[in-house]
């Protein structure tokens, strides 16, 4: 069965331009939380060879020489349109795998009558008209391989211009395509296991897939040995309709500015918990124990460094805002010192199970908040996430803990007094 796999082209920058035409053709990079690192660039700041992951205040001088464009992470909006256009590419098969905000699998079983490039091409031209996202598709008869082909599409190999369909390719052009590309470009095999493969003398992709399997399965893993039957055209992953359930959810975030009041700590570990909760219920789990951590900034040798840490079991798995948050906000009570400056904190819902299968405490006289927390998420899809909020993620307009986004762009899709207008 051939498989398709359509990605995003820097997906958070070519989102942004979709509102800001004045963007195209300019380098633009769009950074972390706080304003970090860059986590999306465009073509042109890459070719001024802005890093990923680099401290982002390092480069100033640089932006300011080239004209680059630093904008805020805006994650609504990626959501949003991201949303849109997985919505587009669903109607071109009945099987998707959402794999990722800017990508995912289609499955093109029963599609041999038509010609696939061409297909792939319809799929770039409809996203781009109706959602303004340039994509790319890569077709092969496996997971792995589709990873690859849109790999092609994107550099343009084998004169893809967007689409590479290795069905179309002979064995040869096949193994001479896959000689050229490093083997850290395929999926599942990152820098250190690359650079373990390098060591053996594996250093591109046609080099492991012709590769003794049984020698490498065991110096490495049954996964390597499927990874290469992938590349040899033998589906070992197959598509998943339905998303796996998370077995853990984690929220947190790096402090906009250093708290030290536990207070203020007390608010941001409410929201995070609010958001974790939500994230929760949508997957239809519940927890049976809440992790809540505390840090001090590992990059500053000035100031006396803590990290805390405290995990606590719930008398029966809980998906209510209200319990957790009470759980949550117990555990920093005894992990916080006065004293220091706290660059970060976060929250893990642990032990994750079915909510309806959740077995009731007998001893506990906890009230049973599942309508509330049904109003509570349907009130905040609607207008927001926290339009409504427990008291303990504070009431006030002032929250210097939140992180820095100064150089967001406006919530285009998500919020009624922030709908771009035409003038």
């Amino acid at each position: 069965m051939p498989i398709a796999l359509i990605d995003g082209n820097n997906f958070y920058v070519s989102c942004e331009r979709v509102f800001n035409p004045k963007l195209e053709g300019k380098p633009v990079v769009v950074l972390s939380n706080n304003d970090g690192v860059a986590v999306s660039r465009s073509l042109e700041a890459k070719a001024l060879d802005v890093p990923m992951a680099e401290p982002w205040f390092k480069f100033s001088a640089t932006a300011k020489k080239h004209g680059i464009v630093a904008l805020s992470s805006n994650y609504a909006l990626y959501a949003n349109m991201s949303d849109r256009m997985m919505a587009v590419l669903s109607q071109f098969s009945p099987d998707q795998e959402v794999y990722s905000i800017d990508e995912c699998f289609l499955g093109l079983d029963g599609f041999d009558h038509l010609d696939l490039v061409e297909y792939g091409r319809e799929m770039r031209r409809r996203v781009r008209q109706w959602v303004g996202i340039p994509v790319c598709v890569g077709i092969a008869p496996t997971k792995t391989l589709a990873k690859l082909a849109n790999y092609c599409a994107k550099k343009n190999l084998a004169g893809s211009e967007g689409v590479c369909d290795f069905g179309r390719l002979s064995g040869s052009e096949l193994s001479g395509l896959l000689t050229t590309i490093e083997v850290e470009e395929i999926w599942g095999v990152g820098r250190k296991l690359s650079e373990q493969l390098n060591a053996r003398g594996i250093k591109t992709v046609e080099a492991l897939r012709t590769a003794d399997a049984k020698t490498l399965r065991r110096e490495f893993s049954v996964v390597m040995e499927r990874t290469m039957m992938e590349l040899n055209g033998t589906p070992c992953i197959s598509m998943e309709e339905v998303a796996s359930v998370k077995q853990q959810i984690i929220s947190s975030r790096s402090f906009g500015t250093p708290v030290k009041d536990i207070e203020q700590l007390q608010e941001a570990v409410a929201t995070y918990i609010a958001i974790a909760a939500e994230k929760l219920r949508a997957q239809g789990s519940a927890a049976g124990m809440v992790q809540v951590y505390i840090r001090t900034s590992a990059f500053r040798t000035d100031i006396h460094s803590y990290n805390g840490q405290q995990t606590i079991p719930l008398p029966a798995a809980s998906d209510d805002t209200l319990c957790l948050t009470r759980a949550a906000l117990w555990g920093l009570k005894r992990i916080y010192k006065p004293g220091y400056s706290y660059s970060k904190a976060g929250v893990v819902l642990m032990n994750l199970c079915d909510a309806d299968s959740v077995q009731p405490d007998m001893f506990s006289a906890g009230k049973d908040n599942s309508r509330v927390m049904a109003v509570m998420d349907k009130i905040n899809n609607i207008y927001g996430r926290g339009t409504l909020r427990t008291a303990a993620a504070g009431v006030g307009q002032k929250q210097d803990w939140r992180m820095k986004r100064e150089m967001m762009s406006p919530a285009y899709t998500t919020k009624w007094d922030q709908l771009p207008t035409a003038r």
